[in-house]
């Protein structure tokens, strides 16, 4: 059975953009922005003009220290901005860990479950499966309060894949489909910057897994610091989308599914930019091949 946005899941296609809502009061860059359902769901129809593909809408802050919310205050955020959008016939994805959420909001009509959890529910692996949906399986250590003291590695690299393919391997067995599984390497979820940047170097080896790759780097603190001069504080998050637009570039030209951004029309324009740069070398015969981290075709690396 084929449905109106499979293409948003289709392979070999354009580097997808998924903008960012989230309907929290705490979280780093966007928390308090949207105070009411309609505000976050007018910021979301602007960025699918803008040419955001998808929309993943939280209800719960994950940034470094937040504490968690009941499940009914994530329901009662996340719920009618899902239900609005998808009625819009916006593709809608739900960023949450926890069952009940995942739950409700595919049936208002998410087509992807975004889970930072690395796959640690098992009841929230069995309504992605029995609902078919998408599932976006992120690599993660302990919780937001305590992550930072989990972000210890003998190789950042060949730990986070060799965790992944654990935990992929978790998710299959739940009966969630392979074709319906996409990873995200988890920048900054218990990673100092060092251990970031190395994977973002090193892409093809989490690409080995087979899977298409979500990767959000977006306003995220070692793009801050990178970007400061020596004795200069990191600069803060609404002063990051330069940078990440130089990685939503670099990652469109390595071939991930998709790039997760809350400023979506430069992200966009990078995405396009990327694009056309490819297709005139290809025509020219003088490009070099890009490093293909799609799930169609998996890089070299570690096997699973």
């Amino acid at each position: 059975m084929t449905g109106p946005h499979d293409n948003l899941f289709a392979p070999d296609a354009p580097t997808r953009v998924m903008g960012v809502v989230n309907v929290t009061p705490d979280s780093f860059s966007d928390g308090g922005a949207y105070p009411d359902p309609h505000d976050a769901v007018r910021a979301a129809q602007l960025m699918i003009e803008q040419g955001a593909d998808v929309i993943d809408v939280g209800g719960e802050s994950t940034r470094p220290g937040a504490p968690r919310v009941v499940a009914s205050e994530e329901l009662r955020r996340v719920l009618p901005v899902v239900a609005q959008l998808a009625s819009a016939g916006v593709p809608v994805s739900v960023d949450t860990s926890r069952a009940s959420v995942a739950s409700a909001a595919v049936d208002a009509g998410a087509l992807l479950v975004n889970d930072v959890s690395c796959g640690r529910n098992a009841e929230l692996l069995h309504i992605v499966a029995d609902r078919g949906v998408h599932y976006v399986l992120m690599h993660s250590r302990g919780s937001s309060t305590d992550m930072a003291a989990h972000a210890v590695y003998n190789d950042v690299v060949t730990d986070v894949v060799g965790e992944l393919a654990a935990r992929l391997d978790v998710v299959l067995a739940a009966g969630v489909a392979e074709d319906k599984v996409i990873i995200d390497p988890g920048i900054g979820f218990a990673k100092t910057p060092a251990h970031n940047w190395a994977l973002l170097a090193n892409l093809g080896a989490v690409a080995s897994l087979g899977r298409p790759l979500l990767v959000g780097t977006s306003r995220k603190s070692f793009l801050g610091a990178a970007v400061s001069g020596p004795g200069e504080l990191p600069r803060p998050p609404d002063e990051r989308d330069d940078a990440t637009q130089a990685t939503t570039a670099l990652l469109a030209d390595a071939g991930v599914w998709a790039v997760r951004v809350h400023a979506v029309r430069p992200a966009v324009d990078a995405v396009r930019v990327v694009r056309a740069w490819q297709q005139a070398a290809r025509a020219s015969g003088a490009g070099r091949p890009r490093a293909a981290v799609s799930g169609s075709a998996p890089a070299a690396g570690p096997s699973r």
